[in-house]
């Protein structure tokens, strides 16, 4: 199968989408499929590699945030004519909607990939009175027209497609890399120091992400007498403002931390990872620190909380006090216990699962083999 991938807003600074992306197609590669990804780029380009398959990039406006976005809808549909996929996996339900719609007419298998809940994302970019969920349900209605299924990756995530009762919709969460994010990666350093208990953050510093709880979770523990210090990883139009409410508070800003190994080394080193967004549509992070043996204190709305487990970490409303009474009832667990819940956790979700679940949406019947022959 020739499985073509297209996505937008896959850039270095897109971690989640372009992890994911990348996982996933590559293991379309390993179960001994053809795959072609198609990505914005300052320029055109092709590159092949036995493990990743086809790359291509397609000039992009860049559009803020290191981001490019592919405006050229003929110059696509070409490329995709000359491809002859037998599916293709749209990652962008706003801008690429019109990829879907050249493979259904031709035949051609048109999955999308939710990234997002558009209701939660809009939400705190909109006024009060905008009719938000009838607009974002009318928008998706709109979307099973171009596509022959949907694919989310969390009960979160499903739940504005369920709501309009969409008949293609299909649930798929994510993976994590059980070999680069594990224990091992703190390395022979890890052990508690004289700093008190670790945190760490690791996300895009926008408004969104609520990047300032953290270092407000910080200030509540210091004022509770705890010896505490928070590691940030990530950057961010938001970073500015954050180092000058962290003045004064043992908080480190690391910026974008390019190596993912690196990563994993200062996750793993943490006692609880924070992660406080409440539109969180999976959680990759979440996953990745429960790999680390790192349990998670994320908002107690969003996908990520349903990545948790008992001992493996705790769902709290996304205000510094109650996170601060989440991340000590954590350390209440005894470390060995809540390390071993957290990874154990972490050890249901391989990519290969995701992989193999993502195939059988491929594989599934197109919008012209469902309609009834004539006799």
């Amino acid at each position: 199968m020739r499985i073509v991938q297209v996505a937008n807003f896959y850039g270095p600074s897109s971690s989640g989408l372009r992890t994911a992306v990348n996982a996933v197609g590559e293991g379309y590669v390993r179960a001994g499929h053809e795959r072609v990804l198609i990505v914005p780029g300052g320029r055109y380009g092709c590159v092949r590699s036995a493990a990743h398959g086809l790359r291509m990039t397609l000039p992009g406006m860049p559009v803020g945030r290191g981001y490019r976005l592919m405006i050229a809808p003929g110059v696509l549909r070409r490329l995709l004519e000359r491809l002859a996929p037998d599916s293709v996996e749209v990652s962008d339900k706003s801008s690429l909607v019109h990829a879907g719609t050249w493979a259904r007419a031709r035949g051609v298998r048109a999955v999308l990939f939710s990234h997002e809940r558009l209701d939660a994302i809009l939400s705190p970019k909109l006024p009060r009175w905008v009719p938000l969920r009838r607009t974002a349900d009318t928008y998706n209605r709109r979307l099973l027209t171009a596509f022959d299924a949907v694919v989310a990756a969390s009960a979160f995530s499903c739940a504005e497609f369920a709501r309009i009762s969409a008949p293609v919709l299909h649930q798929v969460p994510l993976g994590v890399d059980l070999e680069m994010f594990s224990p091992s990666a703190a390395g022979p350093a890890a052990g508690r120091d004289d700093h008190g208990i670790r945190l760490v953050y690791v996300g895009r510093l926008w408004r969104e992400k609520y990047p300032q709880l953290p270092v407000e979770t910080l200030r509540v523990l210091r004022r509770r007498g705890i010896a505490a210090r928070l590691d940030v990883l990530g950057e961010g139009p938001e970073r500015a403002g954050l180092e000058r409410r962290a003045a004064g508070l043992p908080v480190r800003f690391h910026g974008h931390v390019a190596g993912r190994r690196a990563v994993a080394a200062m996750t793993a080193r943490a006692d609880v990872a924070l992660a406080p967004c409440p539109v969180e549509a999976f959680g990759l992070s979440v996953l990745e620190a429960l790999a680390c043996g790192t349990p998670v204190v994320t908002a107690d709305r969003g996908g990520a909380a349903e990545l948790l487990a008992p001992d493996a970490g705790f769902a709290a409303p996304p205000s510094a006090p109650e996170t601060a009474d989440a991340v000590l009832a954590v350390l209440d667990r005894p470390e060995r216990l809540r390390r071993a819940a957290a990874r154990a956790r972490a050890e249901q979700f391989p990519w290969s699962r995701t992989v193999a679940r993502m195939l059988a949406v491929h594989a599934g019947p197109t919008a012209s083999s469902a309609l009834p022959r004539a006799v």
